[in-house]
């Protein structure tokens, strides 16, 4: 008795199971789609990048000498005129003081000489004197108006160079480095700060061959902060490598149309290029529509879209059917696909990992 209804049991069991594998195999599924109706004529290409600014100028005294205190930081804003480092002026004074003295001198010897040569030209008119005698005189007198003259420009020179001692800045900026210390001695031309115009700020990335062949200079470009994406700036192609810089790796500068008060060089940033897709117009898909997800790669080669396979929905009898599609690129976070689809048709675009070719399904209320 216990045998039978032990066998009674697992037949039960074997008829249930074979009944839920059944209604799992004619389980129809719910499939969400989207309907292939908008197209596109480009595609985007996007570049990590950091924000530099476009110019970086060095800060040099042109005369040497001894740092006084510096209390400027890096990254401190400065205008226009704002002193940037001084030198101790002492010794630069003493040149002055040297110079007006000598000058003082020059003019006392010419003053004499020229006094001389009035004397030995009137005695020459009496007869008391030579002709050699006035024209030493004469030579007298130029010698020490040369040496005046020269007097005088080395005390222009020193005058000069004291009002050389303050260093100031070209420009309103922001310091970007700063080379020295407090009180140290320097020599003329030796770089003291850098500092950076915070208006115009530009950004350096490398492309392939494909995609520097597609570029020009004057090419509009936008620029996104990654810190803060809502903000989104106008940008130019300003720069194009003809040389690359390693194997297939071409320089590209893009330089900011306008600024922001809140960025800062070393930003990082992602540069959105448009180009016109290969084929010429395109459509739309969301990345989930993607059977595989590795088949979704940056796109290198504008020129050499990629087949990847899809879902489409068959409404004659209510299955999906996988398609090979040709993808050119990502755009706005959307695959563009350049060919194997029509307007009109729908394509799953959810749960495709649950799905297979010929399945039955069921279209959602909320497709669109």
């Amino acid at each position: 008795m216990r045998k039978t209804l032990l066998l009674l049991a697992i037949s039960l069991t074997i008829f249930a199971c074979k009944e839920e594998a059944t209604d799992k195999d004619t389980l129809v599924r719910g499939l969400k789609t989207v309907l292939i109706k908008d197209t596109e004529s480009a595609t985007i290409r996007r570049f990590p990048s950091v924000l530099q600014p476009a110019s970086v100028s060095a800060l040099a005294f042109e005369v040497p000498g001894k740092l006084e205190a510096v209390t400027l930081k890096v990254g401190e804003k400065v205008k226009q005129g704002d002193v940037i480092a001084k030198i101790d002026p002492t010794s630069l004074e003493l040149k002055v003081e040297n110079a007006t003295a000598a000058v003082d001198l020059a003019q006392a010897t010419f003053q004499n000489a020229s006094d001389n040569l009035i004397r030995q030209e009137k005695l020459l008119a009496k007869g008391s004197v030579t002709k050699v005698s006035v024209d030493n005189a004469r030579t007298e007198s130029a010698t020490t108006a040369a040496q005046l003259e020269q007097a005088e420009k080395t005390l222009a020179s020193t005058k000069d160079d004291l009002t050389k001692a303050i260093l100031r800045a070209p420009f309103n900026g922001i310091i970007n480095t700063f080379d020295v210390d407090s009180f140290a001695t320097i020599s003329a031309g030796a770089p003291i700060a850098t500092i950076y115009a915070t208006d115009v700020f530009e950004v350096s990335f490398s492309v392939n061959f494909e995609v520097v062949s597609l570029l020009t200079v004057g090419k509009r470009a936008k620029i996104r902060l990654a810190d803060d994406p809502s903000i989104i700036l106008d940008a130019v192609v300003s720069e194009l490598g003809s040389r690359a810089d390693t194997v297939s790796s071409f320089p590209v500068v893009v330089s900011l149309i306008n600024g922001d008060p809140s960025i800062k060089a070393g930003m990082a940033v992602e540069v959105s290029l448009e180009f016109q897709v290969p084929a010429g117009v395109g459509f739309t898909l969301p990345l989930s529509a993607a059977i595989k997800e590795g088949q979704i790669q940056s796109k290198d080669k504008l020129t050499d879209p990629s087949p990847m396979g899809i879902f489409v929905y068959d409404p004659e009898t209510s299955t999906v059917k996988v398609r090979q599609v040709m993808v050119a690129g990502v755009r706005e976070n959307s695959l563009l696909i350049v060919d194997g689809l029509s307007a009109g048709e729908r394509v799953a675009s959810a749960g495709v990992s649950f799905l297979r070719d010929g399945q039955k399904v069921k279209l959602l209320p909320d497709n669109k």
